[in-house]
């Protein structure tokens, strides 16, 4: 099913401020919230889907790229990973946590549950790739050596040495430690991680050897992303869980494709349309011919007609960029020059001294306004 607007997903305008936003999805949020509505699945979506438009449009450079692509532009159809990707409940507690004002923590991660143990998370990481217009236009796959933390493979990421491990004294095993806390609705009583055993309800009683008991070691790891065509700079492609791994044992963070364009020697990028300049001799402009223009991929050859002005554009339908919302492909726009010769023999500047006696080499009243129209338009 298609994703639905994310400003009609928190009930505001487009032009909503930062504040609008947070107090939108605040109320989302609370109206949703698991322990309101225990076993309810369909509240649970809603839950889920205010907490991915809210994580998208509270910040500036997800918003912008939101606002310029849609969902392709933060979430939605790349492989490999690809665009966007749901939140669970840990995310959006953990990332949310201060927007519920203490509501957010009674039950726990939500469904009423009071001894499910934290979920550490590991960081993300970001890695640039630099593409070329011709990968750009036919996507591609790339191969990265990230380097990362993963899980230690003697100990399976839990950080202790076999199985050497004692219930927590504090919380007595479950993760959780209860206090009461004032809540929009009145006090009630909610539960914190423990800051003994910082959610895992067990202590470590004798260290892993390999990994100190961080339970994760750095290692380098190739990691295969395939980038959809029609991509643009600034844009990133998250690859869920492929981040690095947490301390002893949790879930993985995510690893993040940034974009970069190489330049084409010849070729300009306007969004989806390319455009290539091209400059005429006087007698190509005057008589007409055909011109080689080149494209992505290969080269076209192109008819000039007699009496080609200066300014003119050629528009080469399809020989553009496909868009990255596969809703079709640019145009490559020529525009055409002409070259002024600056070192001319005697018998040259004769001839040119001689044809500038013709009246045909006059500009007529129409050519005139079209110059000047043209020349208005670049500064209108």
């Amino acid at each position: 099913m298609a994703k639905r607007d994310y400003y009609e997903v928190l009930g505001v305008s487009k032009g909503a401020s930062d504040d609008e936003i947070k107090k939108a999805y605040r109320k989302k949020a609370i109206q949703y919230h698991p322990d309101k509505n225990p076993g309810d699945k369909e509240a649970e979506e809603k839950f889920k889907e205010a907490a991915e438009a809210y994580e998208v449009l509270s910040n500036p450079e997800k918003r912008k790229r939101y606002d310029q692509f849609g969902h392709a532009g933060v979430g939605g159809s790349a492989a490999g990973g690809g665009f966007g990707g749901g939140m669970s409940m840990e995310d959006i507690f953990s990332q949310f946590g201060d927007i519920f004002g203490g509501f957010g923590g009674f039950g726990g991660f939500g469904g009423g549950s009071s001894s499910r143990q934290q979920v550490r998370r590991g960081s993300d990481l970001r890695v640039r790739v630099k593409l070329t217009l011709k990968e750009i236009a036919h996507g591609t796959e790339k191969k990265l050596k990230v380097k990362k933390y993963v899980k230690c493979s003697e100990c399976g990421g839990t950080g202790a040495e076999g199985n050497n491990y004692t219930t927590c004294s504090t919380c007595g095993g479950s993760g959780r430690v209860n206090r009461v806390q004032n809540t929009i609705f009145g006090q009630m009583q909610t539960q914190s991680v423990c800051p003994n055993c910082n959610g895992d309800g067990k202590i470590i009683s004798k260290k892993c050897s390999h990994c100190s008991g961080a339970g994760i070691v750095q290692e380098e790891e190739i990691i295969s992303v395939n980038i959809p065509a029609g991509v643009m700079e600034g844009m990133q492609i998250p690859m869920r869980g492929k981040g690095n791994a947490a301390r002893n044992g949790g879930v993985s963070g995510d690893l993040y494709i940034a974009i970069e364009e190489e330049n084409h020697p010849d070729l300009i990028r306007d969004e989806n349309d390319l455009i290539y300049n091209a400059l005429l001799t006087i007698p190509m402009a005057v008589n007409g011919g055909t011109i080689e223009i080149p494209t992505v991929d290969s080269k076209v050859k192109v008819k000039i007609d007699p009496g080609t002005q200066p300014g003119k554009v050629l528009r080469l339908k399809g020989k553009g960029l496909p868009s990255v919302n596969s809703y079709g492909t640019g145009d490559l726009l020529v525009n055409i020059g002409v070259y002024i010769p600056e070192n001319l023999t005697k018998e040259e500047h004769k001839i040119f001294e001689d044809l500038e006696k013709s009246a045909n080499m006059q500009p007529s009243e129409g050519a005139k306004k079209n110059f000047f129209a043209r020349f208005r338009s670049m500064f209108s």
